[in-house]
């Protein structure tokens, strides 16, 4: 080591000795945290895609080309830092157990039409057009299944309401 590095080492206070340490030392463990290796590249979690059915009250049937999320890591990200969305495309939140759920819209940049889903792919409650970048909780307000993430306007261009049906293998009602 040359003279000048050895002064300069020696010169950095034990603040920033600590501060370097930490940084050190979160590097290290976030490269260790289990699911990790299922990130992409990026950083982000890749999804499986799929196809489901929505069909109305009226016997209209929908289709709709969709990523599934059932890791924590996917329900996590969810539809975070995508910019569009084709206008048949969705996202479905699928859990292991009825619960209620909640949601909410941070670093999501698309307004989003919600369907939250009960266990027979019975449609309970639709939230529509929610605030891109919001914090607000948004809150199926009773046990789902599942919930479909779709672009904002979404419900109401093709008429879907409470009652209407998803299906889908995850949901009793199937496909």
């Amino acid at each position: 080591m040359s003279g000048a590095t050895a002064r300069y080492v020696c010169s950095m206070t034990p603040t920033l000795v600590a501060r370097l340490l930490k940084i050190l030392l979160l590097v290290v463990l976030t490269a260790l945290v289990p699911g990790r290796a299922a990130l992409g590249e990026t950083g982000l979690a890749s999804f499986e895609q799929d196809q489901l059915v929505i069909e109305t009250a009226e016997g209209a049937r929908h289709d709709f080309m969709i990523e599934l999320a059932t890791s924590p890591q996917q329900q996590q990200q969810g539809l975070m830092f995508r910019r569009d969305m084709d206008a048949d495309a969705g996202m479905l939140f699928v859990y292991s157990r009825v619960r209620v759920v909640s949601m909410w819209m941070r670093n999501t940049y698309i307004p989003l039409d919600m369907l939250f889903i009960a266990d027979d792919g019975v449609i309970v409650r639709i939230v529509e057009r929610t605030v891109p970048m919001s914090l607000k909780t948004i809150s199926s307000g009773q046990p789902v299944r599942g919930v479909l993430e779709m672009n904002g306007g979404t419900a109401a261009r093709l008429g879907l309401k409470r009652g209407d049906r998803v299906l889908y293998d995850a949901f009793e009602s199937g496909s």
